[in-house]
């Protein structure tokens, strides 16, 4: 800051004043002193000359901005205005009729209101009968979950109930006409289970943290009879990262026990429990990731063994994102389950062997990838060398029911070729389109053939988004032929068995299901599907053709 004036020493109006040798006037500069500052009365214009700013518009934005054209001012604090929450509409009730005398219920209710905290429960009906004698179809399920997350982990868990019922209507023909099943007695199986784990959190700023996952699985499954199933199982990882090495273990130990089984109620029961170990060295970089490890497998129970398999694998981008290679070799073992054999074949004898199956040695590899956010692929071609080979086969006392049988052991193992694919498009904003591909090829030890299993198998998917309120959803499903062991009799006693080596075909078949659903406000909807839209009453298992043409319509309201 400058300050500046300019003085006259003399004026010409005071020219003719006689000056004196003893008066004069000194003429200097105007230098005000610290206490002359209170003289300066006006404070000097502060204010900044802003240059033309263009108003600026928001679609989506409110626009609050500061008001600057005079300069900085006082902001006016306003309150803040009550926010409700978005209603995601997580809860829904859902019920439907359709022929067939085809009644669904379903209701799905969650509490999502916290960031840490989710938990809810379900419930679930679907009753089906057709026109057969004794062609009875029910389900029903029920169950609670939640899920609890912590700053260093996250616990899951759910229980609950599920009950099938049904007949067995399956009605083979003796040679004189008669029928081999006159009672057609009622199967049912309850399952209560309860799954919980813990898992570690992903921190992104510890890369070389100790990851870690502990869960359990029980089970208590039951048939109407005297058959029952109960199993715990516990397993767990451990994973430490050291730069680009990653070391760990996989442990699980399956316990099961089995009675009814063999020799009605009265039987002991059978133990059969297994454990895995599995230790790793991974090495991952950008473009590879190689792991070297073993399978430690003991079982014991009523059966023992010890068993040692290779397990590793490599996985290598030739092109990042778009198309990766990867093989291995493992072997495992796979504990034998009613459960498990029930829920694929609900139609089985009183009295099964249930063994566990050894995959010793088993070689894969394949290729997959992604073509951008819109198409994605995996292929996988692989051969195994089994054990006790699990199959389903008639049991000759009562034609209409099925045996457990197994082939290969540890001299002459089954060969298994096989080849799986799957692929999923996004055509466009409307249109999804997805799709599997299963081939088997088997080379069986004593039996003729894979009893009940397809060499091909194709199911495809497709969903329709029409608008914002309509979705069609379509799916279809693709068998070859089967072959299946059967008997022959006489008359309609079994004890009059006269073929006790006769097999026969079950031909291919397609299974094409639609549904459809209209959301007519963000509350409430109308749906309807339809299965086998064909009306092909083909067979799953032989003497047990499935529903022809059926079809369920009905509401949902969300909540």
């Amino acid at each position: 800051m400058l300050i500046s004036s300019y003085a006259h020493a003399q004026v010409e109006e005071e020219a003719e004043r006689p000056v004196t040798i003893d008066s004069f006037d000194v003429v200097r500069d105007y230098k005000p002193l610290l206490a002359d500052a209170v003289k300066i009365r006006r404070s000097p214009d502060m204010s900044n000359k802003r240059s033309y700013m263009p108003k600026l518009t928001y679609t989506d934005i409110k626009d609050q901005k500061l008001d600057i054209n005079t300069g900085l001012k006082e902001l006016n604090v306003r309150e803040m205005p009550f926010a409700v929450r978005e209603d995601i509409l997580s809860n829904y009730v859902k019920a439907g009729i359709g022929n067939f005398n085809t009644f669904l219920g379903e209701a799905y209710l969650s509490v999502e209101d916290y960031e840490d905290i989710r938990f809810g429960g379900f419930v679930k009906h679907l009753g089906q009968k057709g026109t057969l004698d004794k062609q009875t179809f029910s389900k029903q399920e029920i169950g609670a979950f939640g899920r609890r997350i912590l700053p260093d982990f996250t616990v899951d868990g759910m229980i609950g109930f599920n009950r099938y019922a049904t007949h067995f209507y399956g009605d083979p023909i003796a040679q004189n006409g008669d029928f081999l099943n006159a009672d057609k007695n009622e199967q049912a199986f309850n399952d209560l289970y309860f799954s919980g784990e813990l898992t570690s959190n992903y921190d992104p700023d510890a890369e070389e943290s100790m990851s870690y996952s502990a869960k359990i699985d029980a089970y208590s499954f039951k048939d109407k009879y005297s058959a029952s199933e109960n199993a715990v199982a516990i397993s767990g990882y451990l994973n430490k990262k050291i730069k680009a090495f990653n070391i760990g273990a996989n442990v699980a130990a399956d316990l099961g026990t089995m009675e009814g089984m063999q020799g009605g109620a009265n039987s002991t029961k059978v133990n059969n429990s297994l454990a895995i170990l599995n230790p790793y060295i991974r090495f991952k970089g950008d473009n590879y990731a190689v792991t070297l490890g073993a399978n430690l497998i003991p079982e014991f129970g009523d059966s023992t063994g010890f068993n040692v398999f290779p397990a590793a694998e490599v996985d290598f981008s030739l092109v990042p994102e778009y198309l990766h290679l990867f093989g291995g070799i493992k072997g495992t073992v796979e504990r034998g389950s009613f459960k498990r054999f029930a829920n694929d074949n609900p139609y089985l004898a009183k009295e099964q062997d249930i063994r566990n199956t050894i995959e010793r040695m088993s070689f894969f590899g394949g290729l997959k990838g992604n073509m951008g956010a819109t198409f994605g692929y995996k292929a996988r071609v692989f051969y195994k060398q089994l054990e006790n080979m699990p199959m389903f086969s008639v049991n000759p006392e009562s034609p209409y029911q099925f045996d457990v049988i197994y082939d290969g052991d540890g001299d002459n193992a089954v060969k298994h070729i096989g080849l799986e694919g799957e692929m999923n498009v996004r055509v466009s904003e409307m249109l999804n389109l997805g799709g599997r591909i299963n081939f088997n090829d088997y080379t069986m030890v004593n039996e003729r053939e894979a009893w009940n299993l397809p060499k091909l198998k194709l199911t495809a998917m497709a969903r329709f988004t029409l608008s914002e309120k309509l979705f069609i959803d379509a799916e279809a499903l693709f068998a070859s032929e089967r072959y299946t062991k059967t008997y022959e009799y006489a008359t309609g006693d079994v004890s009059s068995i006269v073929d006790l080596d006769g097999q026969t075909s079950l031909p291919t078949f397609f299974d094409l299901s639609a549904s459809a659903e209209y959301k007519a406000t963000p509350q409430l909807g109308i749906f309807v599907k339809a299965n086998n839209m064909f009306n092909t009453e083909y067979e799953k298992y032989i003497n047990y053709p499935r529903l022809g043409f059926n079809f369920v319509g009905g509401l949902n309201f969300s909540f």
